[in-house]
């Protein structure tokens, strides 16, 4: 087994590919373009993080934005670990990363993602982070299967905050 991470932080452009084959390993994650990736991190990098093996090699990632409406809000898009890191608590440790870092709008002071219904795994993770953040959550359905022109289960909004 991979040795745990030894340190998380912005991404770089140069870490577009990793986490591209990382998410796409994930079984889970909608398979976004590797493209989608280098731009991400071009201009997402500090709402973004990227968790490191010892040698430098990202193993986990998680992709973020603020809300241009609700700057208080970070949405976080994907989240993912190698497979070899996961059950370590590193994917909640990537959140708590990116709501500590400091930020030139301040911290966020709520969280939102969407998650579809079968990922049971990103229930619990989002759950315990509210839990760990003291902050009540609300959920409601964002996107029904109807609206996606593929066949895609539909996405629930969970909303996190505020954050104490």
């Amino acid at each position: 087994m991979a040795t745990l991470t030894q340190s998380m932080g912005e991404p770089a452009i140069e870490d577009g590919a990793a986490v591209w084959r990382i998410a796409r390993a994930s079984g889970v994650l909608d398979a976004n373009s590797s493209y989608s990736y280098l731009l991400w991190f071009r201009d997402f990098a500090g709402t973004s993080v990227v968790a490191r093996a010892p040698d430098g090699a990202p193993v986990g990632f998680a992709t973020g934005y603020r809300r241009p409406e609700r700057p208080g809000t970070l949405v976080i898009w994907q989240i993912a670990v190698d497979a070899e890191q996961r059950g370590r608590g590193l994917a909640g440790a990537m959140l708590d990363h990116l709501i500590a870092r400091p930020a030139p709008r301040g911290a966020p002071r709520s969280v939102e993602t969407s998650i579809g219904p079968e990922n049971t795994a990103s229930h619990r993770l989002f759950l315990s982070f509210a839990a760990r953040h003291r902050a009540p959550v609300a959920r409601e359905l964002l996107f029904p299967t109807a609206l996606f022109p593929d066949s895609h289960e539909p996405e629930y909004l969970y909303r996190i905050g505020p954050l104490r």
